[in-house]
């Protein structure tokens, strides 16, 4: 699942799934997991409880990652990190197999589109994830965000979106197809003109965001929306959003 030259002379339309809370449910309890290794990695480098609890929401909050805030405030390694956090997590108790989700892929057109994941995570959670799911064979590749550079970029900043569609070669933003399961992340890629782009809500589910619970949709106004971006509860309704890229 790499990007070769070949990926610059494509014309095809690129749907971009994000990963984590998106391809699995949220049910699956790994934002809880995460959370808690996440909130033991602050602590460990020295920080009170509390004050940890708080600077791990304040890091989300501002940057979309709290690695990013420990990267720039603490001048952490962020490969231990990845090591300590998102290797640690117990994935293959946590997740298995989807058909459902490994026919909806199949059933994408590929003379038309090109699937590649959009995360936030490294590539080797990424990768863990859609093998366990198995579904990383219909997946053409993963732009990730690059741990081995401590300057690295990542969702919702507008240089990660730009990153990506380089490194796929497409350079008209309204042929992207984009859904994530952050309101936020969702919302960038709209500002950047991205032309197709769908909210993966759970409205109710709960789950852990920045250290803290929260229940999904709690901060979405129901009723029209009128950003052009489209909400959806389960993956298969993207059939009805996106019904060009479907096979007929």
């Amino acid at each position: 699942m790499t990007a070769t030259q070949e990926d610059h002379g494509d014309e095809r339309c690129i749907v971009w799934l994000d990963v984590d809370n998106t391809l699995y449910s949220a049910s699956a309890g790994i934002s809880h997991a995460m959370g808690e290794r996440i909130h033991a990695y602050f602590v460990g480098l020295g920080l009170p409880d509390e004050e940890a609890s708080k600077l791990h929401h304040h890091y989300y909050s501002q940057y979309g990652l709290a690695i990013r805030g420990l990267v720039r405030h603490h001048q952490i390694d962020p490969l231990d990190f990845d090591r300590k956090c998102d290797g640690s997590l117990p994935l293959e108790e946590l997740l298995k197999p989807d058909p459902t989700l490994r026919a909806l892929l199949q059933d994408i057109d590929r003379s038309k589109a090109r699937v590649w994941a959009l995360t936030n995570a490294y590539h080797t959670h990424a990768s863990r994830v859609l093998r366990i799911l198995q579904v990383d064979d219909l997946i053409d590749g993963i732009a990730f965000c690059d741990y081995s550079d401590p300057n690295f970029s990542c969702k919702p900043e507008p240089e990660f979106y730009q990153n990506a569609m380089a490194k796929v070669g497409v350079r008209d933003p309204s042929k992207c197809y984009f859904i994530d399961d952050s309101r936020t992340n969702v919302e960038a890629a709209r500002r950047l003109g991205w032309g197709h782009c769908v909210h993966f809500c759970e409205r109710g589910l709960l789950h852990v965001e920045g250290g803290k619970p929260k229940y999904i949709g709690s901060d979405v106004h129901e009723g029209e929306d009128t950003s052009g971006i489209a909400a959806v509860s389960k993956l298969e309704e993207l059939r009805v959003v996106w019904p060009e890229i479907f096979k007929q």
